[in-house]
């Protein structure tokens, strides 16, 4: 790697807005975030399935899906 052109790569702090601390390296100091994998709701299972016009009952009819 040439000398002087890359940035400087320290640890630093990622907090989330629900109060989740990580520690990792970066570039950046001091990360502030609004959603982690800790309170997101796709990876805490609380997302729900929005069904408009019954779209995903005739998705699963049409592919012989069940519930």
């Amino acid at each position: 790697m040439k000398e002087g052109i890359h940035p400087k790569y320290t640890q630093t702090v990622i907090r989330c807005a629900c109060g989740n601390v990580i520690e990792t390296g970066s570039t950046k100091e001091n990360i502030n975030v609004e959603v982690c994998a800790k309170c997101h709701p796709f990876y805490t299972g609380k997302q729900k399935l929005v069904d408009t016009g019954g779209r995903v009952e005739k998705f699963r009819k049409k592919y012989n899906l069940g519930k």
